[in-house]
């Protein structure tokens, strides 16, 4: 009972490990990840691309992304995963070619900025990308907006309007 006790405390305590709920574990090879993403049914893969220290990312991690909610969508929907933009990790992009993940989010994340959100479609492509912290109301109608495929038809600030 007393690390049953403990345990919980440092959950509560350290709120930015509470989103790992949301992220899956991997191999770094995100052209596996796709063919996991097909296997499971998913809509697509999620990608939080973020620094260290940046205060937007982990605001996002403190309050969004481990709500309850979001990770029980996402986790049905996507499958998700971190990357941060100054890492020199190695990894297989959704082609299949070997490079580090500050490459790879260099080029997802024209801008620089993070916290990038973005989702790729089931062919590894990025179909809708959003930079900037988002508050959970705002995150899960992006996802929503994506499950939709709704940017087929509109931009999501339209899409945004109409469902608010």
């Amino acid at each position: 009972m007393r690390i049953f006790f403990i345990l919980a405390l440092l959950a509560i305590s350290n709120p930015i490990h509470a989103s790992e709920a949301l992220f899956d574990q991997h191999f770094n090879d995100y052209s596996e990840n796709l063919d996991d993403a097909i296997d499971a049914n998913k809509d697509g893969v999620f990608v939080f691309f973020f620094m260290d220290d940046c205060p937007f990312c982990q605001k996002m991690e403190r309050q969004v992304l481990n709500q309850p909610k979001v990770i029980e969508y996402f986790r049905t929907h996507f499958l998700n995963y971190k990357i941060n933009t100054e890492s020199d990790l190695e990894l297989v992009d959704f082609e299949g070619n070997d490079t580090i993940e500050r490459i790879f989010a260099k080029r997802h994340n024209r801008i620089g900025a993070t916290p990038v959100l973005a989702f790729f479609d089931l062919k590894g492509n990025r179909v809708v990308r959003r930079t900037g912290f988002a508050n959970q109301d705002d995150f899960l109608l992006l996802a929503k907006y994506m499950v939709e495929k709704a940017y087929l038809e509109e931009k999501f600030v339209r899409y945004k309007r109409k469902h608010r």
